[in-house]
């Protein structure tokens, strides 16, 4: 029998994937749990396993085409007769998502290895043509809110970009008035498109930010132009701060510290046996402060639920760094930072930020952020005003540490000096806790053993 394997969710609520290369081609033999292709989500590249054995009998997408979950990307002819009944997922047999813990107390994978070890490399993308069927109805992709594949890059076009998020009222609006879905930025919560989006854009208001006050579009030809697709970790990264943006009130405060009493300390404990193996930096400090900070101000460690109408506080500390890597800035988390002591913490981002550079961050470990921190600071930029990750409450950046002019007890010296900008979505957070947890975070800075009287 032919039995078609679908693009599967390796992340949590991902909805499409590019296909980077495939390991086979049509007439190979497979078996159950052979790594078949490479593919690439806004959020990590992983390695795909083959859950059927057989012989190869199509494949049907193209490298570099982003295809969405769910639907085919190649065929497999097996030897085994058709089931009568389609059989459980292993997930499904546990009761929980990839990623969570099921019922046995076992947490739920995809069949396979996940992030390839080593360094991620990848070849050189080609770019895939955009083909949208016009004949005279919509496709039943866009109706449903999924792109249909194309058969081995041949035959129907599909649309490629992210899936429009609607609820199905606005997807029959959407229908109604002739509203390409994929053409809107959604405006309400997580970037889900709204009534008023579509009824904006029908009224001839583009709400995509191509024409602003009738200046039309730049256009170049000619020698200089270099086009490259908008996808992977670039894509989603763009997508999650118009978001963000235009969803929290985002206000930004600024404070600059004296840390040279932070620095001693540092320069002590690398002389100490304790942290003689671990890369011990100032960002480490920066997250003790930040979650010690989180204790007395609860409000910026907190999600605004619009769906449900409330504000979810939460017990621990999911802690984001954001890092820059070969593919883009990802950012992955420290789980339970607050937990963590000095010493864990500098050891968790030395692996963090080392496993994330290499390419290996699975999926998982970018998602459910609760606080995130930015250190512009090893750019040598001294702030900046930082946009908050989607859903959560607070952002602090961290600039520059270097030797500054500063009054000391009535006279000028040289101190070690870093500035700090917090900005904080101002549903959750006012103006005095946001003043109140910047300060915080300040004072450990500047005199550590304060950490001892919390």
């Amino acid at each position: 029998m032919l039995r078609e394997f679908a693009m599967p969710d390796v992340g949590e609520g991902l909805t499409e994937a590019e296909v980077v290369t495939w390991n086979v081609a049509p007439g190979d033999t497979v078996v159950v749990n052979q790594i078949i292709c490479e593919i690439e989500t806004a959020k990590a590249a992983v390695e795909l396993p083959c859950p059927y054995a057989g012989t190869v009998g199509a494949l049907l997408v193209e490298p570099g085409q982003t295809v969405a979950v769910g639907a085919p990307i190649i065929a497999i002819e097996s030897a085994e007769a058709a089931p009568a009944a389609r059989a459980p997922a292993p997930t499904e047999e546990l009761g929980a998502k990839i990623g969570e813990a099921g019922k046995d107390g076992r947490v739920a994978t995809l069949v396979g290895y996940g992030p390839r070890p080593g360094p991620a490399a990848r070849r050189p993308r080609r770019s895939v043509p955009v083909v949208q069927e016009s004949h005279g109805h919509e496709l039943s992709g866009q109706e449903s809110g999924f792109p249909e594949p194309a058969r081995g890059g041949k035959g129907r076009g599909v649309r490629v970009g992210a899936v429009p998020l609607a609820k199905p009222p606005v997807r029959k609006l959407a229908r109604d008035l002739g509203v390409d879905l994929y053409a809107l930025i959604g405006t309400g919560s997580d970037g889900v498109i709204t009534r008023e989006d579509v009824a904006v854009h029908a009224a001839g208001r583009p709400t995509d930010g191509s024409q602003v006050a009738g200046i039309p579009p730049v256009t170049a030809t000619g020698a200089g132009v270099r086009r490259e697709p908008i996808r992977g970790v670039r894509k989603a990264t763009a997508a999650a701060m118009v978001t963000s943006a235009f969803t929290a009130p985002h206000v930004t405060e600024f404070l600059a510290i004296d840390i040279t009493a932070t620095m001693a300390l540092r320069d002590r404990l690398r002389g100490t046996r304790a942290y003689a193996e671990v890369k011990l930096t100032p960002l480490a400090f920066v997250a003790k402060a930040v979650c010690l900070a989180a204790r007395r101000t609860p409000a910026v460690n907190a999600h605004w639920d619009e769906a449900a109408g409330e504000i979810l506080y939460y017990d621990r500390v999911q802690l984001g760094i954001a890092v820059a890597t070969p593919r883009g800035l990802i950012v992955p988390k420290v789980r339970d930072a607050d937990t963590l002591t000095l010493h864990g913490l500098a050891t968790a981002l030395g692996e963090l930020t080392a496993t994330a550079r290499s390419g290996r961050t699975p999926p998982a470990d970018m998602a459910g952020g609760t606080f995130t921190i930015t250190n512009v600071g090893v750019f040598g930029v001294d702030t900046g005003t930082p946009i908050l990750n989607p859903g959560e409450a607070a952002i602090l950046a961290v600039g520059a540490i270097k030797p500054t002019p500063w009054v000391v007890d009535g006279e000028l010296a040289v101190r070690t000096v870093c500035q700090l900008a917090l900005s904080f979505d101002h549903r959750l957070v006012d103006g005095e806790q946001g003043s109140r947890f910047l300060a915080d975070v300040g004072a450990l800075l500047a005199d550590p053993g304060l950490a001892l009287t919390w």
